[in-house]
């Protein structure tokens, strides 16, 4: 490690880390900067997370799920202290960067990160076309297939023409219950 060939401006930057321990590492790196008493040079750790629609036993839950498995955001002046801290934190793997050099991420993309993470409803993301054959993979129709007879894009639901009993059953699923046939 060269001394002082860093850029001490303050800026973010990406860390990775194992996969699960976003968490623990930003709250490892909170409790790092008070007890090195780095507040003026690093200043806030985050794992980007947005809000997401799940089905669970049947039931829709909005959970939040992590944008970029794997990687923390950090923002800090970087330093050869800094970076030492930061490296050694456990679960950090390392910055993202050129070589040895870490890379700040650009403004713009923290912002683009920051206002996704700060949207509050999750959006459906229906991706059917009418009458195209879908499977179902949850919920009492699990196994069947059917037609996307009806898109309802607000709500999330979609309507299949399955076939039951020798007649064509129109059922109402969520979006997430479906998947395209391969």
């Amino acid at each position: 490690m060269a001394v002082n060939r860093y850029d001490d401006t303050r800026a973010w930057y990406a860390i990775s880390t194992y996969s699960g321990y976003e968490d623990k590492v930003a709250s490892g790196l909170k409790e790092r900067i008070d007890a090195h008493e780095l507040d003026g040079k690093i200043f806030d750790a985050i794992v980007p997370k947005e809000k997401s629609i799940e089905i669970k036993n049947g039931k829709r839950k909005v959970v939040d799920r992590k944008i970029f498995q794997g990687y923390v955001l950090i923002e800090m002046c970087l330093s050869d202290e800094t970076w030492y801290i930061v490296r050694n934190t456990p679960g950090v793997t390392g910055f993202i960067g050129n070589g040895t050099q870490p890379t700040p991420v650009s403004e713009k993309e923290i912002q683009k990160i920051k206002k996704r993470m700060g949207v509050e409803d999750p959006k459906y993301n229906i991706n059917y076309e009418m009458g195209e054959v879908i499977s179902i993979i949850d919920g009492p129709f699990k196994g069947f297939e059917g037609a996307v007879a009806e898109i309802d894009s607000q709500k999330g639901k979609i309507k299949v023409m399955v076939s039951m009993f020798g007649r064509e059953t129109p059922v109402e699923l969520d979006a997430l219950q479906v998947k395209k046939l391969q």
